[in-house]
């Protein structure tokens, strides 16, 4: 805060981006007066632009120094093998298709795998089996034939990259005494069994339904639904013990209104595994408290009434906090510090839940909520601690 010549009072944020705390660069000045709301940018467009690609890659906080020089070799490996593929195949737009569909799904959602495992892992089954119904249709449909294969292949692609994620996430989980090489040689033993099973069986039916249209139909239509349902039962066995935006809204809810915290066993019940968009009328967590919490909302998107509220309700209620938080039309916004640690961001994950549970009370919602988290908070966290053990 700031007093200018005239005796105004001004306010004045840096907003700051970055894949951690240690590697941060300012991308925006926010200036706020009583009369005016100004912002002045950081860095050039292309930088700024470039520095998001970074960051939705998860780069490069979240790898090991050497990942840079074994990617350059591998992809350059890689490469050649490309080139020697198209030298061998016509079917150059087909897997075109595929690989521009793979990075663009992890460009969009290569940081949520690992936090939805469950969910990523039906998708990425269904793709499949969206894959092979096109190959299966593709032929009688000519004139749409090289549209229909793109189409299949861009869906394999998804599989690819979304199956590949989450069986890491998943071996992690299942690896209780650091042995998750063991386990995923395992899992791929098994696999390689199930494979040369389904191959021998497939045989048999090819050879039992050869020429018959509908009976291959049946069978493949058939086969398809218990793949889905098989998928559906196996991701519903996991409890998985780390915590995830629509976990940590299960379990706080019911220790707001019970006192009491859920074991993963009874969070992962109560958990979705479908994706948001159709699994609204079927979810059994009604208030999905965590899709009106938006974390890591930037200071120059706001505009001036909504930094006014800002500004009020951090000289209120955030002196001590690494966080503010905005509340408008039931959606409640975190900004984050820079020297913010996790530990911070999950007690404003936390907080912003307990604030969009008492918009629904129309209380006074910063009040109300500070109160509770400097009450109930320490106590919430070390039962969730508890439950682990």
């Amino acid at each position: 805060m700031e007093v200018t010549r005239d005796g105004t009072t001004r306010v004045v944020l840096e907003e700051w981006s970055g894949t951690s705390s240690s590697k941060l660069s300012k991308t925006a000045t926010v200036v706020a007066s009583p009369s005016s709301l100004s912002i002045r940018r950081s860095g050039s467009r292309f930088r700024r632009f470039s520095q998001r690609i970074l960051e939705a890659f998860g780069f490069p906080s979240s790898v090991t120094p050497d990942y840079v020089p074994f990617q350059v070799w591998d992809s350059l490996q890689g490469l050649s093998t490309y080139i020697r593929t198209m030298l061998s195949t016509q079917w150059f737009l087909r897997d075109l298709t595929g690989m521009l569909g793979g990075v663009i799904f992890t460009f969009y959602q290569g940081s949520n795998l690992d936090s939805n495992p469950k969910m990523w892992r039906l998708v990425a089954d269904f793709m499949n089996d969206l894959g092979m119904l096109m190959d299966l249709i593709s032929p009688l449909f000519p004139s749409a034939f090289v549209m229909i294969v793109c189409l299949g292949s861009l869906s394999r692609s998804f599989t690819g990259v979304a199956s590949g994620a989450t069986r890491a996430a998943l071996t992690q989980h299942f690896a209780l005494q650091n042995n998750a090489a063991d386990i995923s040689a395992k899992e791929g033993s098994q696999e390689t069994l199930a494979t040369m099973l389904g191959m021998a069986l497939g045989m048999v039916l090819a050879r039992v339904t050869m020429g018959n249209s509908v009976g291959i139909w049946f069978s493949f239509l058939s086969l398809t639904l218990f793949h889905i349902y098989a998928n559906y039962k196996a991701v519903r066995c996991l409890s998985l013990v780390t915590l995830n935006c629509e976990r940590s809204s299960i379990l706080l809810l019911h220790f707001m209104e019970t006192g009491a915290v859920l074991s993963p066993k009874q969070v992962s019940v109560m958990e979705g595994v479908l994706p948001s968009w159709i699994s609204a009328w079927s979810s059994k967590n009604a208030k999905s408290l965590h899709k009106r919490v938006c974390l890591g909302v930037r200071i120059s998107s706001l505009d001036g009434l909504e930094m006014a509220d800002l500004l009020v309700s951090a000289g209120s209620y955030y002196e001590k906090a690494k966080y503010l938080l905005l509340e408008k039309s039931g959606i409640i916004s975190i900004l984050v510090h820079k020297d913010s640690t996790a530990r911070d961001v999950l007690q404003a994950f936390m907080h912003a839940l307990v604030v969009a549970n008492l918009v629904e009370k129309d209380k006074s919602v910063h009040l109300e909520g500070q109160l509770w988290m400097d009450k109930h908070y320490e106590h919430f966290v070390l039962k969730v601690l508890f439950s682990l053990i």
